[in-house]
């Protein structure tokens, strides 16, 4: 029993030592690897800066209410539940809705989406974009940055004086709701 035993395992030794002989002689005769693609270009520099909007004065609680009975009136017409967020120059919370029936997750997506649009004076869909292009250096510019549609900055005079955001549908349903409300700065 012993001989068969000790046979049956120097068979498996010689078959692993002769596999991993033929496995080295392969990848010595492997070709070098091609050298990686060159990262994507910058896209230039423009001649003037982007997203170059001026900071007014700070939305008021009058004109946030404006924005959000626009957003809800959206919603409502689309039978779409959402959370809506208007916020200040700088980001903070001035006015909050979180419809009935709104998924709860939302209430903090759709406030960072409106932080993020008033901070970074573009709508969040530019952040979304870089992202599905394959630029991932956007999550590097602000942890509480939200790539995702749905954040519009609102513009008055053409100064921007604060931002919408929403969130509880699709990024095209949360803007959808956000562009009504940021619509009535027009």
């Amino acid at each position: 029993m012993r001989s068969i035993v000790t046979m049956s395992l120097a068979a498996c030794a010689v078959a692993v030592a002769s596999a991993a002989a033929v496995s080295t002689a392969t990848f010595a005769q492997a070709p070098a690897p091609a050298t990686p693609p060159a990262p994507p270009s910058a896209g230039g520099t423009p001649d003037a800066m982007p997203f170059d909007i001026p900071y007014g004065m700070s939305i008021g609680l009058e004109r946030a209410r404006q924005v959000m009975a626009a957003a809800e009136a959206e919603a409502k017409k689309r039978n779409w539940k959402m959370n809506i967020a208007v916020v200040d120059t700088n980001g903070e919370l001035v006015q909050f809705e979180r419809m009935e029936g709104a998924q709860i997750g939302g209430g903090q997506v759709s406030t960072g989406k409106a932080r993020t649009a008033a901070r970074f004076r573009r709508e969040t869909r530019a952040f979304y974009n870089a992202f599905e292009t394959g630029h991932p250096y956007v999550a590097t510019l602000d942890p509480t940055l939200v790539a995702s549609p749905g954040g519009f900055p609102l513009v008055d005079g053409g100064k921007l004086i604060g931002a919408v955001g929403c969130s509880g549908g699709t990024g095209d349903q949360d803007a959808a709701v956000c562009k009504a409300g940021a619509d009535i700065m027009k």
